[in-house]
Formats: structure tokens, sequence, C-alpha cells
């Protein structure tokens, strides 16, 4: 069975940077969306970045400027590249895959800003 694996996440400070990677396991066929999504203690999950399979990129209001979205060439595996790095960003984070047959959640990585 595919799984995505997640890595990347840890502890940084204030105004660091962060690069999360989500790879499957095996094949995947037919993706058109692979997105990051986070969730904060208390908080529902929300989207962060998605891009399409065309390369279209999407991201919410509050990561602009600061997080890019990519993938491999293979498109099996999906960055998040985060700078400037705030408190707030403090959450687990999760990459979504979404391929005709059905969707893939990752089993999330933490990232922690704190000074």
């Amino acid at each position: 069975q595919v799984q995505l694996v997640e890595s990347g996440g840890g502890l940084v400070q204030p105004g660091g940077s962060l690069r999360l990677s989500c790879a499957a396991s095996g094949s995947i066929l037919s993706i058109y969306y692979m997105g990051w999504y986070r969730q904060a203690p208390g908080k529902q999950r929300e989207l962060v970045a998605s891009i399409t399979r065309s390369g279209m990129p999407n991201y919410a209001d509050s990561v602009k400027g600061r997080f890019t979205i990519s993938r491999n060439n293979a498109g099996n595996t999906v960055y998040l590249q985060m700078n400037s790095l705030k408190l707030e960003d403090t959450a687990v984070y999760y990459c979504n895959i979404r391929a005709t047959s059905r969707p893939y959640w990752g089993q999330g990585t933490q990232v922690t800003v704190s000074s």
C-alpha cells in the first residue's frame, strides 16, 4: 500500500527556515493535486499551499511571500520551503496528494517555531 513519508520538520527560531519533503513510497498514478496543510493545537486543519498538475501554486494569505511549494520532476515528491518562520507557524504539517483513484495523507511532521 502506498504511503506518504514526510520529513524535514523540527525546532527553529523565529526568522529561520525549514524545508519539508513528502515522498510517496510507491507509484501513484494520475496525480492532479499536491498540497500541504497544517493543524495547530486547538485549531482546525488549514491549507498552507498547493500545486496542481499544471504547476499552478496556491498559498494561504498568511504564508504568501514566505513559503514556496514545489515538486520533483517525477511528480511524486512535494516540497515546502518555509522561510521567515513565525511563532504562529507552529503546527503539525501534513502533505496531501490527490489522484483520480483516491486521496493520500502523510502522517504529519511537527514544526515548532520558538525562541
